[in-house]
């Protein structure tokens, strides 16, 4: 029996933008996610299942933060105008509410972003013990900042890392609990709570429900991706909405939360015998213009997208054509840590 993980941590989250430009350069000034792994503009003709059969164009920036986690895919139509969502999103709304981004000094960015100017909220102890706080980005996108527990590289004064998991509504918590852990692996439950919350942006009735994945050492990134917690919440009163209905993948907010895959064949297979099957599977590497690889979409049960990356290609110094080559060195092989640092040679410096 094959034992070894089909997933290692979140690869990123994607975020659908109407200004690539302006999103990208708050991000970087609020989390540091400076480093360019692609910027791509082209169609996308395998998505139409999620874009009314339309093949849209768009414009797709990956950004990471070195000191460890996931990155942003930041997403923007070319092709027309992203639809917001037509109400105010609340903590329990079906679907990916907020991004979890890490920190080593949660008082401390917390501290550094208010004299900065950015909205954040008043600081928190979450459900776990933990200091944590809330931010909204000028898109109306969530952020909840928390303590990271692994770091890839972290420089003197750094405060942020990247993305280390994500808040999802959900209607049914037992059967979305079945998904996130059978399917997708995250099988530490170290939060299974009902009650009404101090630290959530809404004073409401929830079952909340905290799952974990801890890094593990198989696959090329899995130490620059480091651990995964997805929080589950469901709303008591049974009023959440899906946050995407009605709209397209790539209109403003969370498009989909997308995990590094070390054997899509696997995964797939594993995936169809619990049920699940996947709506998008592009088959072999497919080519993103900087980088490449083989990406399939499932959904949960209340229709979240995740997304799954098996990573075949990616830059490493753009400007001499170096690239990474993964596929054929083995999908499990981990990179050396001087290897996986030189991504950060991508680094977009902005002007004080």
């Amino acid at each position: 029996m094959n034992t070894l993980p089909l997933l290692t941590g979140i690869q990123q989250i994607g975020i659908g933008i109407p200004d690539v430009d302006a999103a990208w350069k708050w991000y970087r000034a609020a989390f540091d996610m400076n480093v360019s792994v692609f910027d791509d503009a082209a169609e996308a003709p395998l998505m139409t299942r999620y874009t009314n059969g339309i093949v849209e164009k768009r414009r797709a920036a990956l950004a990471l933060n070195m000191a460890g986690g996931g990155g942003f895919e930041i997403w923007q139509y070319t092709s027309k105008e992203p639809v917001p969502v037509g109400f105010d999103i609340r903590i329990g709304d079906l679907g990916i509410y907020a991004a979890k981004m890490k920190s080593r000094n949660v008082p401390a960015l917390h501290e550094q972003l208010k004299a900065k100017g950015f909205p954040v909220s008043a600081l928190h102890t979450d459900a776990l013990g933990e200091r944590c706080f809330w931010l909204v980005d000028p898109w109306g996108n969530t952020f909840q900042v928390i303590e990271g527990q692994s770091w890839f590289k972290v420089g003197e004064g750094d405060l942020t890392g990247g993305v280390s998991g994500a808040v999802i509504g959900v209607s049914d918590m037992d059967t979305a609990m079945k998904f996130y852990m059978q399917v997708l692996g995250l099988r530490e439950v170290v939060l299974d709570k009902t009650g009404v919350f101090a630290d959530l942006p809404e004073q409401t009735e929830v079952r909340r429900v905290i799952l974990r994945k801890q890094a593990e050492r198989y696959g090329a990134f899995s130490k620059l991706l480091g651990n995964v917690r997805i929080e589950l919440i469901q709303r008591m009163d049974g009023t959440g909405q899906k946050i995407f209905e009605g709209r397209c993948w790539g209109d403003r907010g969370f498009i989909h939360l997308c995990f590094d895959t070390l054997d899509m064949d696997a995964l797939k297979l594993k995936a169809s015998k619990l049920g699940v099957e996947f709506t998008v599977d592009s088959g072999e590497t497919f080519d993103m213009g900087e980088a490449g690889g083989r990406f399939a979409y499932m959904e949960d049960p209340d229709g979240a997208l995740i997304e799954l990356v098996e990573t075949h290609k990616v830059p490493v110094f753009k400007k001499f054509g170096l690239y990474f080559h993964l596929k054929k060195r083995g999908m499990y092989k981990t990179l050396p840590d001087w290897m996986v640092s030189l991504l950060g040679m991508n680094k977009i410096k902005d002007k004080a």
